[in-house]
């Protein structure tokens, strides 16, 4: 017997969505279609922050009550106009074709394909070496409270101020925050990550006490919040703004404004909640590719730091 489905016109495309009424939010009841259709309202954000960016895919083929499976390689059977780009596993020497989104109609076919969170690369398909985005993740330890990571957030945005960068905020959809900062495509994955540990114990020194940049988590106060550079290594990725995450409450990561650190909380922005917020007030992230900021300042910094004896990040793996 065939599956249910339903056709979604998404601009010039039709996606065949299967088993729309499957319930992916057993919380709320929230199906697959409702997953589409939150997508579907938030269609110019999620683009953006996906757009020409090597993704992987958070995938959930019987929803948040079944298996979660991490895929790389775009899954099988997709139309012809859902663009991939291929990437090199160093550890592994093998490639794989990942989604490449370009249009709305291939971020509802991957829905489709049972995608809830899309977790792109911080570089473009142009040249998937040279980061075009540093990420700055707050991410906070288990007994470290929202306040705390408020409060850093602020002292984040006090150093990007004075290096001239502008820093696009975003909830992380979990506990933490994340800052994105527009970069020129001109730095490599380890150079990226050398400035973005500089700009780390920066917001450490002046943090007084909450943050940490140590790197093994045993060595971290529970109460402290790790700055993670980490995030920029090669092949490391986090949740897209205007993704929602595999959480009974269907959060999202949802951009910000500065003025709205001290008031908001992560639950304040749900799959249910983004649309009506998305309608009035639209992309807080679409102008970030009109401010770049050049790293140059941030490698000084690391240069001084190990000068002074600090160490340059360990190497992480490779994929």
């Amino acid at each position: 017997m065939a599956s249910p489905y339903t056709e979604i016109e998404v601009d010039d495309r039709i996606v065949k969505v299967t088993n729309p009424d499957r319930v992916y939010f057993p919380e709320s009841g929230a199906t697959k279609l409702d997953l589409v259709e939150y997508y579907l309202a938030v269609g110019d954000g999620i683009v953006n922050a996906l757009f020409e960016r090597p993704c992987m895919l958070h995938r959930f083929p019987t929803g948040l009550s079944g298996d979660k499976v991490h895929q790389k390689r775009l899954p099988a059977g997709a139309p012809e106009w859902v663009e991939t780009v291929q990437l090199f596993f160093p550890r592994w020497k093998r490639t794989a074709d990942e989604l490449c989104v370009t249009e709305l109609g291939a971020v509802i076919w991957a829905v489709q394909m049972s995608t809830v969170e899309f977790h792109p690369w911080n570089s473009r398909r142009g040249d998937t070496e040279k980061p075009d985005e540093w990420r700055i993740d707050l991410d906070p330890g288990p007994e470290c409270t929202w306040d705390t990571v408020q409060q850093v957030a602020h002292v984040a945005h006090e150093v990007l101020d004075e290096l001239g960068a502008v820093g696009y905020p975003k909830t992380s959809g979990g506990s933490g925050l994340h800052v994105y900062v527009r970069i020129p495509p001109d730095h490599g994955f380890q150079d990226v990550r050398r400035a973005a540990l500089a700009f780390a114990r920066e917001v450490e020194r002046r943090a007084g006490g909450d943050v940490t940049t140590a790197w093994w988590r045993k060595d971290r106060d529970p109460t402290q919040l790790f700055v993670d550079y980490n995030q920029n290594a090669r092949d490391h990725t986090i949740a897209a703004a205007y993704s929602v995450r595999g959480v009974p409450s269907a959060r999202v990561s949802a951009p910000i404004g500065w003025d709205e650190v001290d008031d908001c909380e992560p639950d304040d922005f749900t799959m249910f909640t983004m649309p009506r917020r998305f309608a009035g007030i639209g992309d807080l992230h679409a102008d970030i590719d009109d401010h770049p900021f050049d790293i140059a300042p941030l490698l000084a910094w690391a240069e001084r730091d190990e000068a002074a004896g600090a160490d340059a990040p360990p190497e992480p793996d490779d994929d």
